[in-house]
This record gives C-alpha cells, sequence and structure tokens, in this order.
C-alpha cells in the first residue's frame, strides 16, 4: 500500500511539472503542498483526481474507448432482475489490471450479465491497452449511465474496484499521468445521488473497511478486502491476483453457491494465506442488509450449475518468488 505521503508527493511533483515552463524561475508551491492529511481527505471525499502530460491524442482515445464501454450497455429486461456489473481497477500496477479483466469475465458469467458488464482498468502487462482507465471521473460516468439504464426498483448494481488503499479511500494512479482518490463519503454519494440503492459493493484495497458504515444500507450489501485498520496482501504488480481478489473472485464466486456462502469461504481461504505468510489478519469485513434477499435470492438462484476453474498464477505464489 502506498502511503498517504506518497500519494501527495506524487500530485506535488505533478503539480509543479505541469505548472514549470522552460527557464530558472522556481514555480509557485501548489495549493496540494500546503494541506495536512484530513484536508487532503476531504478533497478526496469530494472525488479528487489529477491529470497531468497526457497527449491529445490519447485523451481522444480514451474518450472514445469510454465511450464504447457506455454505448455497449444493454437495456434492463422488463420482469427480470438484472445485474448491471461495473469492475474497476484504480492503479495501474498490471495486478490490478489483470484482476480486473478476470473478475468482469466472473461476475458477468456468475450474474447473467453479459451486455451489462463495463470493466475500466489500465494495462495487464501482457494484451493490448482496449480500456478506458479506472479513473474516479470514468467510475462515475459509467455509474451515471448504469443509472440511466437500471430500473431501480427490480434491479441490481454490482460494483468491484480493486487497487491500492489508504484511510481515506482507494486510490486511483496511472503511471506518472494521473493520481487521485475514491473516498467513502464520495461513493456513497454518488450512489445516492443516482438513486441505486439495490447494490453488492465489494472493495478490494488495504483498509477499505472505512468503505463498509457508508455504503451499509437495507437495500445493500457491502464486502471489504480488509477491516478499517488493516491491509490487505497480494498487491505485487507482477501478481495475477491480489489475496481478496484470488480468494472471493477467482475461487468463491465461481462457484454455485450463495454470496453469503462465497463470502464465508473467501475469508476462511485468506485467513489460511495470511496464516501461512505469518502475516497480520485483514479481517475482511461483510455487511448484508435486511431486504437484500428481495433481489439477491433471485440473482443467486440463476447462478449456472458448475464451478469454472481459477485462472492465472495463485495468488500464494508471491511466496515462493519471496523466497527465492
Amino acid at each position: 500500500m502506498r502511503p498517504l505521503r506518497a500519494l501527495l508527493l506524487a500530485a506535488l511533483l505533478l503539480s509543479v511539472a505541469a505548472s514549470a515552463q522552460p527557464s530558472k524561475r522556481t514555480p509557485s508551491r501548489p495549493p496540494a503542498a500546503e494541506q495536512d492529511e484530513d484536508e487532503f481527505a476531504d478533497y478526496a471525499a469530494e472525488g479528487f483526481q489529477f491529470e497531468h502530460g497526457r497527449d491529445p491524442g490519447w485523451q481522444l482515445a480514451e474518450h472514445r474507448r469510454l465511450d464504447r464501454a457506455l454505448t455497449a450497455l444493454q437495456p434492463q429486461r422488463k420482469g427480470v432482475v438484472d445485474a448491471y456489473v461495473l469492475v474497476a481497477g484504480l492503479d495501474s500496477d498490471p495486478v490490478f489490471g489483470r484482476e480486473a479483466r478476470e473478475a468482469g469475465k466472473v461476475l458477468a458469467r456468475r450474474y447473467d450479465a453479459a451486455g451489462r458488464t463495463i470493466v475500466l482498468a489500465g494495462p495487464d502487462g501482457r494484451g493490448a491497452d482496449t480500456l478506458a482507465r479506472g479513473s474516479p471521473d470514468n467510475i462515475a460516468a459509467a455509474l451515471a449511465r448504469i443509472a440511466e439504464l437500471i430500473d431501480k426498483t427490480e434491479d441490481v448494481l454490482v460494483l468491484y474496484t480493486t487497487s491500492h488503499g489508504a484511510p481515506y479511500g482507494i486510490v486511483y494512479e496511472d503511471g506518472e499521468s494521473g493520481v487521485g482518490a475514491v473516498a467513502p463519503a464520495r461513493l456513497a454519494a454518488m450512489l445516492t445521488t443516482l438513486g441505486l440503492k439495490r447494490r453488492l459493493v465489494i472493495v478490494s484495497a488495504c483498509y477499505s473497511g472505512v468503505f463498509v458504515a457508508p455504503l451499509a444500507s437495507a437495500d445493500g450489501v457491502v464486502m471489504t478486502a480488509a477491516a478499517a485498520d488493516r491491509s490487505s496482501f497480494g498487491c505485487e504488480a507482477d501478481s495475477d491476483w491480489t489475496f481478496f481478489g484470488d480468494a472471493l473472485v477467482n475461487h468463491a464466486l465461481r462457484k454455485d453457491q450463495p454470496f453469503a456462502s462465497a463470502a464465508k469461504d473467501a475469508t476462511t481461504l485468506i485467513t489460511r494465506w495470511e496464516t501461512q505468510g505469518k502475516l497480520r489478519a485483514s479481517n475482511p469485513k461483510l455487511a448484508i442488509g435486511a431486504r437484500t434477499a428481495r433481489w439477491l435470492a433471485p440473482l443467486d438462484r440463476r447462478i449456472p450449475d458448475g464451478a469454472t476453474t481459477p485462472v492465472g498464477r495463485p495468488a500464494t505464489s508471491l511466496f515462493a518468488r519471496k523466497a527465492g
């Protein structure tokens, strides 16, 4: 997990580079450099995003990538509890790009969401860079598009995010060109404004337990990779999965079992791996609202029969790599 100071430094360096001219004049100090951690958390609560040095051609291509993803979404089916899946890998470390892509496939299959799934992520280090970034602004646009199509009394948002985390929220970083964050208050405000009450929100990041209280509701499910004061593990750039993503998505959600059972299986597996690695327990959190059975039960009943096979290197392969 990148500490807050590193993120502040990144924002400062990007700001200075953006304002610097080829002269001996010292650039003015950007406002972000004057803020303490509490004030920076306030910025994150508003959906902080800073972009620097983007080539105009890249910006046009990014707009087109996002537009293709948004316009490809199919309308909801009347009388059917449709799931609209949004998966976002916010950091450009390839592990998050790989996890996001496979999570999109697993969740789309599990929840009958082919044609109703958007994946936002950076490169996975292996294939073409064809997806729009998992930036705070792109996530907001995707949520708004889903809210346009969804029947809010019948359908469900399934949101999965994977990234580095901090006590103020989930972190967006795209190499040296983009930095930002989405705080729990910001995500909660967007979902409320858009009327997306029926939702399954899964946050894979260190300290992601900070999202539980702001997002918990009678109509929603929230699961996080860690408690509010704990790190999660497996986010090395050369990994295929984080511990949480491997346990929940790559194993538990591939099986024909209710979400609550999958969450329990994943937590048990994570505990075993952390014990094996002599790591401090991440303590994943789960909150299931009292009215969620109205939409979760129909979705669980439509899970395809039989389990699919896990893919990629196991998250625990990092133990062997480090030992070597």
